[in-house]
């Protein structure tokens, strides 16, 4: 019992010193503020540095980066040499956004402050050119979104015959995104003695059968498992109808007067929809999303890290790419579909040890969702009750509009047409068969055979 207690104190107090690293990442590190490892750093370096396949499975803002990046930077140093040796792609990093691409390159850049380790970020949706010039000048490390780099891969612009080390970041939302065969292409494309390292969010079977089939003897490490929220993180729901939804999330900010929000939405124009409601209303918000282009969001993006926007309104796929470290509130204007993605949500707040409130709205079609999301967390999500807009009373008067379905022409058209027929039929007269050539007597005298 002793010895057990002396190793969990060590694995506590492990420091990034403990890991010998080299000196020049080291002092990067130390520069950034890195002292202690987090619980996944703690888990994942070690294994990366012994050169094994590595699955690792945490939520957001539990430091997945810097668990892989700062061991493969250690692994390639040596390799890399100094800056007048000839360069070529050692790491390559698959990441499904651009904004996660550029917060990757940002880490690498930062890490490798004190080497000559250089990196490229390159995603699509900007000319290619300025990309393929960088490529050309020399790169070590590799970070890509998957279309842009089977693009330029096709035109002989990227070389993988260097490669060292494979790394898949949010692997979960690539297969939420449709990435999953351009991954799998990619991976054929890499040599078969690399060194793979899968991280994810969530783990989805698919994710478990692509980790089999093309990891070699993989170590799997997980911390905060999925099912878990934060639990410096309030968590509150509104009950409210799916067109008010947009005055209570006013009425919630402004009574609150809260400033750094960030919301989510499950479409992209449901996402330029509330912004332009709360910008119209005197509050500082705007969109982001796949439809706008690199440039507006990035403006976006460091609006709201300088906090001259208050309101960041955004979809799941958009907002991997935001990293803020105190952020105070996150609210779910839409629920998601996938329980795991609302730990991920929420994961975004309540950082660093800071307390943080999340802010759910279920509209009457999202109350299955927020069932599996409440079976998945193991908990009731408190229920705010006392607002302006609650669920309206259902009027019993209320018409009823027809059932369409199957039938040709408008909708004024077939009703006309239904209300006619259902007015011949109240004024029908019975029916005689006039050209029966059976006299009135025989017809009264009729008998029937049954």
């Amino acid at each position: 019992m002793l010895l057990l207690i002396i190793l969990l104190q060590q694995v506590y107090t492990m420091t990034f010193k403990d890991l010998e690293l080299h000196n020049n990442i080291q002092e990067a590190i130390t520069e950034v503020g890195y002292l202690t490892p987090t619980p996944i750093q703690q888990k994942s370096i070690p294994i990366i540095l012994a050169g094994e396949d590595l699955v690792g499975i945490a939520q957001t803002g539990t430091g997945k980066t810097a668990a892989f990046a700062i061991p493969v930077l250690n692994l390639i140093h040596r390799i890399v040499g100094s800056a007048k040796k000839v360069k070529h792609i050692r790491t390559l990093v698959i990441t499904p956004t651009r904004e996660l691409a550029i917060q990757i390159g940002e880490n690498f850049t930062n890490y490798s402050k004190y080497t000559s380790i250089h990196n490229v970020v390159i995603f699509g949706g900007v000319n290619q050119v300025p990309q393929v010039d960088k490529l050309k000048r020399g790169v070590d490390v590799l970070i890509a979104t998957p279309g842009r780099f089977l693009d330029l891969y096709k035109q002989g612009h990227i070389s993988l015959d260097h490669m060292h080390q494979l790394i898949i970041d949010e692997a979960d939302l690539m297969l939420d995104m449709g990435f999953i065969n351009d991954v799998r292409k990619i991976i054929k494309l890499t040599p078969t003695n690399r060194q793979t390292l899968l991280f994810s969010a969530t783990m989805p079977l698919a994710i478990r059968e692509l980790s089999d089939e093309f990891l070699t003897k993989a170590k799997y490490v997980a911390v905060d498992p999925v099912s878990s929220a934060k639990g410096s993180v309030s968590q509150e729901v509104y009950f409210v109808d799916k067109d008010d939804k947009k005055k209570l999330l006013h009425h919630i900010i402004v009574e609150n007067k809260m400033s750094n929000v960030l919301v989510f939405t499950r479409t992209k124009y449901g996402a330029d929809a509330a912004a332009k409601y709360l910008a119209k209303n005197g509050i500082k918000a705007d969109a982001i999303h796949g439809d706008k282009s690199q440039n507006s969001r990035v403006r976006v993006l460091d609006g709201f890290k300088d906090k001259s926007i208050d309101v960041l309104i955004a979809t799941d796929v958009a907002s991997r790419g935001i990293d803020i470290a105190a952020l105070p509130y996150v609210i779910n204007f839409d629920l998601p579909n996938i329980p795991e993605t609302f730990v991920h949500r929420i994961g975004r707040t309540g950082r660093a040890g800071l307390d943080g409130a999340a802010i759910s709205f279920c509209s009457k079609d999202e109350k299955p969702y927020l069932q599996d999301i409440e079976k998945l967390i193991k908990n009731k999500l408190k229920v705010i009750g006392d607002h302006p807009f609650p669920y309206k009373a259902v009027d019993p008067n209320k018409e009823v509009k027809p059932d369409l379905r199957g039938k040709k022409g408008s909708a004024k058209q077939i009703a006309k047409t239904e209300s006619e027929g259902k007015s011949a039929k109240r004024s029908a007269k019975p029916k005689t068969d006039d050209n029966s050539r059976k006299s009135d007597a025989s017809k009264k005298n009729k008998k029937r055979w049954y």
